[in-house]
């Protein structure tokens, strides 16, 4: 502050104005005349020449086009109504009423739907005739009881409620703000702390200056700017210490409130919404965090649910609601003013904001309501005698406002300063690639600091991969093996479905803090999901790579290393595909309980149509369809053909046909008479030795006889990408993140 003071009492303007009142008293005394206003000029240039060598003339130092002039900004908002529909208590008499009844009461009980209400749904209105405004470096507090409008006001103007729903306009600087222009010159800071909670507090912030500073910004610029935002939230103790969460200590309940505080205001907005930013705070922390948010300089909205002392003297405009309108709108300093004509003055002792608020609640529980005290609301902002005058801008538009903030140094992310241009202030910060690598270098991260959580699935696989070797240990060529084998594939690839379940509750941990971050455009929905592709891979070949080695050779799986690399593919593939099917799970199912009932039924039911319980020519025709639609079914058949696809390897040989008959408990000497019997009986010589069934003939007993192999392995990858592009569609339509 002392700096900008000395820059404006040093200012050539300033300076010369001095001087020009020192020589005309010098002037003065000389010639006991007053000097002209072309004595004063030629008198100081001469001095001035004699001074610094500089004869630029005089009347050209005084116009002062160097000093650049602050531009402010205002936010107005005019006729803010809101209302939604809500379902109605219903009664019985409004229904058997008899017909001659009382119109009038039946209207009354069951509400009157030419007033735009129905028999089953009600309006509730939750703003009501809302205006007021908010300036640049100023502190605008919306107050009021729970459920008075605080949170929908803010929603309100920060444009998280659905365009039609919202009657009424709000402009910045005279213009209507456009919802992308919103977004990128806006933060909202929520009232719940969403953090990573293994990321350090400089970690958590040089992630978001990555997202939101612009693009032209060096690293080691954007790393001063984290620097400085820590120094200014009083973090520098706590830069090093991880947010932690119930599991893992982290910082404090003040600390993370100003962390989730840094995060929207690292990109220096020019609007600053907050939502209860002191709530779950004590007065010391609360009156910090305010404090903090006042040295923003931005225009500031928030609700406030009770203001300390402390905390009102930082405040510049206040507005009550309740129940959805405006009892107050103006300056603390007038509030005791205000209740004093109202008739009921504020004791001198006391809280203005505490009595305001408990006078408030009591006229709202009165048979009247508040409705005395909006009326005389309205009547005291007419009477006031001037309102603030609209702010001069310079003649500029909002763009150019805005342009020229960003050359006196504002933040706003990728902007420009051509104002010719419409991309003057880009929708996003950073190119597609570059949010791709933030995403994935954060998701590494959180994962190097939980190993605990792919150590959980790792062993789960491998304890499974040796439950399955174990129990299938080298199993022989006979009838019976061939049989045991099918049980092991279809085990196996149910097996690498469910252990996907796992990455279920990952999404829904992020999922606030996503859809935080696209709320304001901090990157791509579609970087995200090709980054959180991308960084499961190397799991997924790993968990691949160990559940193959541990069962292929231990089982006596065929098909040497050639086989084994299409094995360890297809494990591969069905990793992929399970895990995208769950990413997609976790981004339509909000709940990890529900989610995880869904998964085990859904992977129920692929594994009943697979076709190893019963094949596909034996399925009803009306069920069909979701043979076709499980994911168990292509991955073991692909199995299944890499294992049996030998033709010259022999399942039954000769007597080997009686073992699954009543006739396989005789004796062998019983079993090759009846041999040489069948063979002379079909006139074919038929011995002991003879291969009665090949890998081929167990591949059409069970009906896998539509795609090959390698066809079934890319029908598995793709059903991977395609829940992949599923889940950005669900992204896309489900994180609006707005009210209806």
């Amino acid at each position: 502050m002392s700096s900008d003071n000395n820059h404006h009492r040093n200012s050539p303007s300033q300076y010369f104005q001095h001087s020009l009142e020192l020589i005309a008293g010098e002037l003065s005394t000389a010639t006991g005349a007053s000097p002209t206003l072309g004595q004063l000029l030629k008198h100081v240039g001469d001095t001035r020449k004699e001074a610094t060598g500089d004869e630029t003339p005089v009347h050209e130092v005084l116009v002062d086009v160097t000093e650049p002039r602050p531009i402010p900004f205002v936010l107005s908002f005019n006729n803010l109504t809101y209302s939604v529909k809500v379902p109605r208590k219903m009664t019985l008499p409004g229904f058997f009423r008899r017909r001659g009844g009382n119109v009038a009461a039946d209207a009354a009980i069951v509400g009157n739907p030419l007033a735009g209400d129905s028999y089953f749904t009600r309006t509730k209105t939750l703003l009501n005739d809302i205006s007021g405004e908010a300036r640049d470096g100023e502190i605008l507090a919306v107050l009021g009881a729970s459920g008075s409008g605080k949170s929908t006001l803010i929603d309100a103007l920060a444009n998280r409620i659905a365009k039609g729903s919202l009657k009424g306009n709000i402009t910045l600087n005279g213009e209507a703000l456009e919802s992308r222009m919103l977004k990128v010159i806006s933060a909202y800071v929520m009232q719940d702390d969403l953090l990573f909670p293994m990321l350090t507090v400089e970690e958590t912030l040089m992630f978001a200056a990555e997202f939101r500073l612009p693009r032209t910004l060096s690293k080691s610029k954007k790393k001063m700017r984290v620097q400085a935002l820590i120094d200014q939230l009083g973090l520098r103790n706590a830069a090093k210490t991880v947010i932690g969460d119930e599991g893992h200590r982290g910082v404090s309940g003040g600390e993370r409130r100003r962390v989730s505080i840094g995060i929207d205001i690292i990109h220096d907005p020019i609007i600053l919404f907050l939502d209860e930013p002191t709530s779950g705070l004590d007065s010391t922390s609360a009156f910090m965090v305010v404090k903090r948010i006042a040295q923003s300089g931005s225009i500031v909205v928030m609700s406030v649910h009770q203001p300390s002392y402390r905390i009102l003297g930082l405040l510049d405009r206040l507005i009550f609601l309740s129940r959805g309108q405006t009892v107050y709108s103006g300056s603390p300093t007038t509030l005791p003013l205000y209740f004093s004509e109202f008739g009921y003055p504020i004791p001198e002792n006391e809280n203005k904001t505490e009595f305001a608020l408990d006078l408030i609640r009591e006229l709202e529980g009165s048979p009247g309501g508040t409705k005395s005290l909006v009326e005389f609301n309205k009547s005291w902002q007419s009477m006031k005698h001037t309102r603030d005058s609209e702010p001069d801008r310079l003649g500029l538009s909002l763009k150019e406002a805005i342009s020229a903030s960003i050359s006196r140094g504002k933040l706003v992310p990728g902007a420009t300063n051509d104002v010719n241009s419409t991309s003057m202030v880009p929708t996003f910060a950073n190119p597609f690639w570059k949010e791709m690598v933030v995403l994935s270098n954060r998701s590494i991260l959180n994962l190097r600091r939980m190993p605990e959580l792919f150590g959980i699935r790792l062993a789960a696989v491998l304890v499974t991969g040796f439950i399955l070797a174990t129990v299938f240990w080298q199993l022989d060529n006979s009838p019976k093996g061939a049989q045991e084998r099918l049980g092991f594939f279809a085990f196996a690839m149910s097996t690498t479905y469910y252990t996907c379940a796992d990455a279920l509750p990952v999404f829904l941990q992020e999922r606030y803090i996503f859809m935080r971050e696209t709320a304001y455009n901090a990157y791509r929905r579609l970087s995200y999901v090709i980054s959180n592709a991308l960084v499961t891979l190397p799991g997924l070949i790993l968990l691949s790579f160990a559940f193959s080695m541990t069962t292929f050779w231990a089982v006596g799986l065929d098909g040497g290393l050639s086989g084994f690399l299409f094995y360890f593919l297809i494990m591969f593939a069905s990793f992929w595909s399970g895990s995208s099917f769950v990413t997609f799970l976790s981004g339509v199912v909000p709940h990890v309980m529900l989610g995880y009932t869904i998964v085990v039924a859904v992977l129920a039911y692929f594994l009943l149509f697979s076709g190893f319980f019963i094949n596909r020519d034996r399925i009803p025709g009306y069920w069909i369809w979701f043979h076709y639609l499980s994911l168990v079914k292509y991955p073991y058949e692909a199995v299944l053909q890499n294992e049996f696809e030998n033709p010259a390897k022999c399942f039954v040989r000769g007597i080997q046909i009686f073992d699954n008959s009543p006739l396989g408990a005789v004796p062998s000497a019983m079993k090759v008479r009846l041999l040489q019997s069948l063979s002379n009986t079909l006139g074919m010589r038929i011995t002991s030795s003879t291969c009665m069934t090949t890998g081929l003939d167990i591949l059409k007993q069970e009906g896998i006889t539509d795609l090959s192999k390698w066809n079934c392995l890319l029908i598995t990858v793709a059903w991977g990408f395609l829940f992949r592009i599923l889940f950005y569609f669900s992204l896309l339509l489900g994180s609006k993140n707005k009210r209806s």
